[in-house]
């Protein structure tokens, strides 16, 4: 299994796109969208016409937004230069609803010469061909059904917590994880609400037993200060800042 940070940052970071995730297994995955993580796809040399299923964490926009451009493209390129494979787009509750008004509202969306399937889970795992998803419900809006992802494959496992505060349920989804990349939006000293510091990070990683623990989906205030010691105040084990297009094999 193979980890590719597409966006470490968020929409208001200078220097980071927002969260982006590639995970390939015998599966080529996405996992969120978030504004310039497309440029950063198309700069791994990702086929991006065979991409087969978008999954996403929340429908807040720095998650989703370069679907829009994504599917512009995939539209354009499947009517006048080659066929793509059918899309899968998965998601928390409001899946449907949103894609649904997205994929009617947008000019030629719905003529799209392939068909888009749009699945909402919650809690409950599912398998895409050899590779096993497990999605979690974590506390982060109370607007909003937000869920992380656990991947696993071939004995190995990676957990995404997509946004989150600290919870349960997120510490049950990183369970023994060979990697963990958790939103570490703030430094401990100036924390933020509905997102994790790294010192919440930290014992997220120390509690669930994980390998390896990625820091990603900055503000920019999180520059500013040492998160990595933050989280290492609680964690012992191997800590890693994200960046963009920085890849691992878990």
């Amino acid at each position: 299994m193979r980890l590719t940070i597409l966006g470490s940052g968020t929409n208001i970071h200078p220097t980071r796109a927002a969260a982006g995730y590639l995970v390939q297994t015998d599966q080529t995955l996405l996992f969120d969208f978030g504004p310039r993580t497309l440029a950063n796809l198309i700069k791994t040399g990702t086929d991006r016409h065979r991409i087969t299923h978008i999954l996403f964490s929340h429908f807040h926009a720095d998650h989703f937004s370069d679907f829009v451009t994504f599917f512009f493209d995939a539209v354009y390129v499947s009517k006048f230069a080659q066929a793509r494979p059918d899309l899968t787009l998965i998601g928390p509750r409001g899946t449907k609803r949103l894609f649904g008004t997205i994929l009617r509202a947008f000019p030629g969306f719905k003529t799209a010469p392939f068909r888009v399937r749009l699945r909402e889970v919650a809690d409950r795992s599912f398998s895409l061909g050899a590779t096993r998803i497990v999605p979690r419900t974590v506390q982060h809006s109370s607007h909003l059904h937000c869920i992380g992802y656990r991947i696993e494959h071939n004995g190995k496992a990676l957990a995404y917590s997509g946004d989150a505060q600290y919870c349960e349920n997120l510490v049950r989804l990183c369970r023994r994880a060979d990697v963990a990349v958790l939103d570490c939006s703030f430094p401990a000293n100036r924390p933020g609400s509905g997102h994790m510091h790294a010192g919440d990070c930290g014992r997220v990683a120390q509690e669930a037993g994980v390998r390896r623990l990625i820091l990603s989906h900055f503000y920019p205030i999180a520059e500013r200060y040492d998160v990595k010691a933050q989280a290492g105040r609680l964690f012992a084990g191997r800590i890693t800042i994200g960046r963009d297009l920085m890849e691992i094999d878990v």
